[in-house]
């Protein structure tokens, strides 16, 4: 491992580490604020259609209490599928908080072979930053994009999710949040820009949703 992969690893740890021990530090009631369960989300997009899939018992162990969905939308023009997953956590004072998926991909199987962050243009929101990972396992091809969302604010950067996840804390007292993720397979020969093209559409379907589940 290099000097600066040192380095970052050491501050991404200390600052992991800072966070926690603020929010337990601070451990105060938080006020519960309306929104509607992820099971609730709408099934049907456009010309796509969900189903939901089971967290298994040891990964629900690891990610705490929380709301979470696992869909796969199958397009009924026979565009590749796209697999959507949202956690949501009422309050990560208690130790439960939201996990990065690159370090999860690994574990998985996964290999990342390229990475980018991608901007989001949705009409009615603001444009945002979504990281972008292409990852491989044996023939297998993956394009993800994920972010952290909370408080009407979408953030790619985990480590600045965090810094505002303290700053959210001292003066709203809420540590709600959440993460979202979406990931399509890309068919034999697929330029990954075709992947980017159909994961962006999709973006643009789901995003405007997100208030209802998401509190702003």
């Amino acid at each position: 491992m290099s000097q600066r992969s040192h380095l970052r690893f050491f501050l991404a740890a200390t600052l992991l580490a800072a966070t926690a021990g603020f929010l337990y530090a601070h451990d105060s009631k938080e006020m519960e604020h309306p929104r509607e369960p992820l099971a609730s989300f709408p099934r049907y997009l456009a010309t796509r259609s969900g189903t939901d899939y089971a967290l298994p018992q040891d990964v629900l162990d690891v990610l705490g209490h929380g709301d979470f969905l696992l869909r796969n939308y199958t397009d009924s023009l026979g565009v590749p599928d796209v697999d959507l997953f949202v956690a949501y956590f009422a309050s990560q004072r208690a130790g439960d908080t939201l996990h990065s998926p690159k370090n999860c991909l690994p574990g998985a199987g996964w290999s990342p072979v390229e990475s980018r962050q991608t901007e989001i243009r949705v009409p009615g929101s603001a444009p945002f930053v979504a990281n972008e990972y292409l990852i491989a396992k044996g023939s297998e091809r993956r394009l993800v994009f994920y972010w952290y969302q909370a408080h009407n604010r979408a953030i790619a950067n985990e480590y600045w999710a965090k810094v505002y996840l303290v700053a959210d804390a001292i003066r709203y007292n809420r540590s709600d949040g959440s993460l979202i993720r979406m990931t399509t397979a890309l068919n034999p020969g697929e330029h990954p820009e075709g992947a980017r093209a159909r994961l962006v559409l999709f973006a643009g379907q789901v995003v405007p949703l997100l208030d209802r589940y998401i509190p702003r």
